[in-house]
């Protein structure tokens, strides 16, 4: 049975993850055998990765994956029911809700990089993300050197603030920043015209793009501020259940069900408006696929 549970507080989260860090390491798959339900965490507008589709109803590919993930822990802990809840969670705090306990498994879109590695763990990456900046076609600006006396929005919390700030003093640009609670608010000042460019990960823009009501009046610029793996997030110092996890999505992508999951996501239509994203496997995603692993982004940005 599927469940939507309730917000948590930003600040219960941090004050329950300090709690947490002096507490023993996590023994998730006991949790879920005692309890009989396991927390999924999600998000209201991840792009096709993870969404709401209101009512407490939440879908996406990492969604789908996280779903076959705890279809195979059911059987596993030998469990006749399992209880599936939904955990709405944000960038701000996604991961204190997976040190806390509250989350069993994040399903958004979260950037591995070693900074998070020292608070929580990653399922091997399913999905290689390229972060561009979005704008309206009208605006005339075709580049990131044009951003400068510019209003940039981003989505407060996420891996694209710190880029577009590194950018800002790498290239000189002098731009102004606004941020959204979230992806749909962040996309929602750019489409009021409060600001005049979107900074995301590319799979967010292409999907917000599409459902927009005008998607021909959006262009998303060329230039690639940064190459990052996105993973499901899972709690650190948890060995069983992460080889869990991780066995799970490695006879996924064996009998071709994750190839199938992203063409399912990224180019069939997709509800509620079944549009289409229009983002086939890139080469780095499908290179993922082959060789999976849960290394950071750093060790990306070293080839």
């Amino acid at each position: 049975m599927m469940k939507s549970i309730a917000y948590t507080g930003i600040a219960a989260a941090f004050t329950l993850a300090a709690a947490h860090a002096a507490a023993q390491p996590a023994d998730t798959l006991k949790k879920i055998k005692d309890t009989g339900a396991v927390t999924m965490g999600v998000r209201e507008a991840s792009g096709a990765m993870s969404y709401t589709l209101g009512a407490g109803e939440y879908t996406g590919f990492h969604v789908d994956i996280c779903k076959r993930v705890i279809a195979d822990i059911q059987k596993q802990l030998g469990l006749a029911k399992l209880e599936v809840r939904y955990q709405s969670v944000t960038a701000q705090n996604r991961i204190p809700l997976v040190q806390n306990g509250t989350v069993d498994l994040e399903c958004g879109t979260t950037t591995n990089n070693a900074a998070r590695q020292k608070d929580v763990a990653f399922a091997p990456t399913l999905y290689i993300e390229e972060v561009r900046v979005a704008t309206k076609t009208r605006t005339g600006i075709t580049s990131l050197s044009q951003l400068a006396n510019r209003m940039v929005s981003a989505t407060s919390g996420a891996t694209a603030v710190q880029l577009i700030r590194k950018h800002e003093r790498a290239a000189g640009v002098d731009f102004k920043e606004v941020y959204g609670k979230d992806n749909s608010e962040g996309f929602l000042l750019l489409e009021n015209d409060r600001a005049d460019a979107f900074v995301a990960d590319g799979q967010i823009l292409a999907t917000m793009i599409s459902q927009s009501k005008q998607p021909k009046n959006y262009v998303v610029l060329k230039e690639v501020l940064s190459v990052e793996p996105i993973a499901i997030m899972l709690p650190k110092d948890d060995a069983p259940f992460k080889r869990a996890v991780d066995a799970s999505i490695a006879g996924m992508v064996k009998s071709g069900e994750v190839a199938k999951l992203y063409d399912k996501w990224f180019v069939q239509p997709i509800p509620p408006n079944k549009v289409r994203v229009g983002l086939p496997a890139s080469e780095l995603t499908k290179a993922a696929w082959a060789k999976l692993s849960d290394k950071p982004l750093e060790d990306y940005a070293k080839k």
